[in-house]
């Protein structure tokens, strides 16, 4: 998925097993929530500006 933070798009990965599912993102500053539209956090990470893909850290 991707965000838009003042003029950068930043891509997060939230991992294959979600590919076409609608999730919700919760942001405040740069701590980013993603959830399920039944509101299991699938994600949550604080987004480092320094780079354009977040990778999931398993």
């Amino acid at each position: 998925m991707t965000l838009r933070v003042g003029s950068q798009l930043h891509h997060i990965d939230i991992g294959r097993a979600f590919a076409g599912q609608r999730v919700i993102l919760l942001v405040h500053d740069l701590h980013v929530r993603v959830i399920t539209e039944d509101g299991e956090c699938l994600r949550e990470l604080a987004l480092d500006l320094s780079r354009d893909y977040q990778p999931l850290v398993v």
